[in-house]
């Protein structure tokens, strides 16, 4: 393909990136290798979303409940192959030209790209939608893509991005996931505004129907411009995305049960080991898959306020660290089904284990004096009792060296008279019963502790507000982190509302651990990169870290069929299909109840 929009420039025209080596795929792929190119259109597929409600749907700004699922109708420059570790090819842009050297990168725009009002995407909208993200969106953008200089169009289809320095690998991918938005559309509207309005994308599916409290309902495009691109083929192949909402887990589940909701990811271990006793299962009517993870685990953890006197010093949040008891809800709750997680890259070549290598030492010794010294002297994992007795006792000497005494059975701080006490912020009740018995274990030290469960608009409110001692939060990571750790750890962060950085972290040498890990320019420099940071994270007791299981639990109504084997680095449920006679036997089966 000849090079467009630029004639100046020799750079070859490509279809696909990736981040190290070269794309998989070649210039005339049909499809990703593993999807049904052949897989039938049609059906309906029913979620259920937890919470009290949504009241925008606009999924890109800090004010409001956005609705679930609804980046689906939004196409961006690039889509990913999940089953390369990290390669893009084109969706709205047909031809990619990098620099060599990394400073700029072009995309051509499929001229027959369209919004669902049938207005052509044009570079003109490229350019809109990174300015109105940056400027008014939520702060995620802001960090994904500080790097970014300028964005501009040089004609109608060809949008060139300029970037700061060269130094970011994967910048020039990521800058093809910015989610483009029609510029005729927003450019009169108060995009910071909560809206319900069924707004045009460009994506495989439209807003068909909006009942705040209720229910979202999105529909296949069956004019969608894209459908027959070699990225979407075999893909968005069920006609209805419904979202069901629900103020309760339990109640989601009697609704699954009784074939109201037909697909649910299952996160509770009780229900997957003993909640299937039901006639429907029993009959072969539903089922239960796992489908590995081919990501790094999660790290889900009780997270501090680190705005908050309380838990400035290190030796407080180690010891109220220890009085999660992860082998007694393993036993009593979870069923053995879980792993305790460690790292905040657990289950990857990045996780530190050990000493510090060589090449770690040389990231850290810079920023010794800013660090604890376990980071150099200690070996990971932190080497903490297994025992609870001793666990505690543990922390009560960690509590007495910072300043803590028992008056009265409670945890006064010798110099402030104030008593160590603590608030746990929930929307889910889901996470009570793991909540409760860390606390009962931190009354045993005298520590005051409660939980305050709210509806999900006030939760997010205070959120926005920091106005919290500890929430449970999520870092997930990508076998392939970068630009995304920035809103996770830096102090640029710390106090932008809506940010990732929940806990107020800002220190300089984890900003300098993050830029190296972004300016990473091989694997091995990366899994240095984030080792270090790993490594300091942990020690700097900065969440109680929770667990993980390694796999993805999935509970469905047996309508659906989906390829086989599942992609080795994501899930993809855009390549599921309805099964016509599967359904309509489910359906005729539920209807003679």
């Amino acid at each position: 393909m000849p090079a467009l929009g630029n004639p100046e420039t020799s750079v070859p025209t490509v279809h696909g990136l990736a981040l190290y080596d070269e794309p998989a795929l070649p210039a005339d792929f049909a499809h990703f290798p593993y999807v049904n190119p052949d897989a039938p259109k049609g059906g309906s597929m029913t979620q259920a979303a937890v919470g009290s409600s949504f009241d925008s749907t606009n999924p890109f700004i800090i004010r409001g409940t956005p609705a679930a699922g609804v980046s689906v109708i939004y196409d961006t420059l690039l889509e990913g192959n999940p089953d390369e570790p990290f390669s893009v090819y084109g969706l709205l842009a047909e031809g990619i030209r990098l620099d060599p050297d990394r400073h700029w990168i072009e995309f051509d725009l499929r001229p027959e790209a369209r919004f669902q009002d049938g207005e052509p995407v044009t570079a003109e909208d490229v350019v809109f939608s990174f300015n109105l993200l940056i400027e008014e969106g939520n702060p995620f953008y802001r960090s994904y893509y500080a790097e970014v200089e300028n964005v501009e169009a040089l004609d109608e289809q060809t949008v060139r991005f300029t970037f700061r320095s060269n130094e970011s690998r994967e910048l020039p991918l990521i800058v093809g996931q910015l989610p483009i938005l029609p510029k005729h559309y927003w450019v009169e509207r108060d995009f910071t505004s909560p809206t319900l309005d069924r707004h045009p994308g460009s994506g495989p599916y439209r807003i068909a129907e909006v009942e705040p409290g209720r229910r979202i309902v999105y529909a296949r495009d069956p004019d969608y411009w894209g459908r027959d691109l070699p990225v979407n083929r075999g893909r968005h192949n069920i006609d209805r995305r419904i979202y069901d909402y629900y103020r309760d887990r339990d109640i989601a589940w009697e609704a699954f049960k009784a074939g109201i909701i037909d697909y649910r990811t299952d996160a509770r271990a009780a229900t997957w080991a003993i909640g299937y006793d039901f006639p429907a299962y029993h009959d072969g009517l539903v089922k239960r898959l796992t489908v590995p993870d081919g990501q790094p685990a999660t790290m889900q953890a009780f997270i501090y306020n680190l705005r908050r006197d309380k838990f400035s010093d290190r030796r407080v949040r180690e010891a109220l660290a220890l009085t999660f008891d992860f082998p007694w809800l393993n036993a009593n709750l979870f069923y053995d089904s879980y792993r305790r997680t460690r790292s905040y890259f657990q289950n990857s070549e990045m996780a530190a284990e050990g000493m510090p290598s060589e090449a770690e030492l040389a990231l850290l010794t810079p920023h010794r004096d800013s660090l604890p010294p376990e980071v150099f002297e200690a070996a990971l994992p932190i080497d903490h009792p297994d025992e609870l007795r001793e666990r505690l006792r543990h922390a009560y000497e960690l509590l007495q060296a910072a300043g803590y005494v028992v008056e009265e059975g409670r945890l006064i701080h010798s110099e402030t008279g104030r008593p160590l006490s603590l608030e746990v912020l929930l929307f889910d009740t889901g996470m009570e019963r793991v909540v409760q018995p860390m606390l009962r274990n931190m009354a045993r030290l005298g520590v005051e502790g409660s939980i305050r469960i709210v509806d999900i608009n006030q939760y997010l409110n205070r959120l926005r507000n920091f106005d919290f001692d500890m929430v449970v939060g999520q870092f997930p990571q990508s076998n392939n982190p970068g630009n995304e750790q920035r809103e996770y750890w830096t102090s640029d962060y710390a106090e932008t509302p809506q940010s990732r950085n929940l806990m107020g972290l800002a220190r300089p040498s984890v900003d300098a651990l993050v830029d190296h890990l972004i300016r990473a320019d091989s694997r091995a420099e990366l899994n240095t990169a984030t080792r270090a940071l790993d490594r300091v994270l942990r020690w700097l007791f900065i969440t109680i870290p929770h667990y993980h299981s390694g796999e993805t639990r999935i509970g469905l109504w047996d309508k659906f069929s989906y390829p086989e084997p599942f992609p080795e680095y994501g899930f993809d449920l855009a390549a599921w299909w309805v099964d016509a006679e599967r359904a309509a036997e489910i359906n005729q089966r539920l209807h003679g109840r």
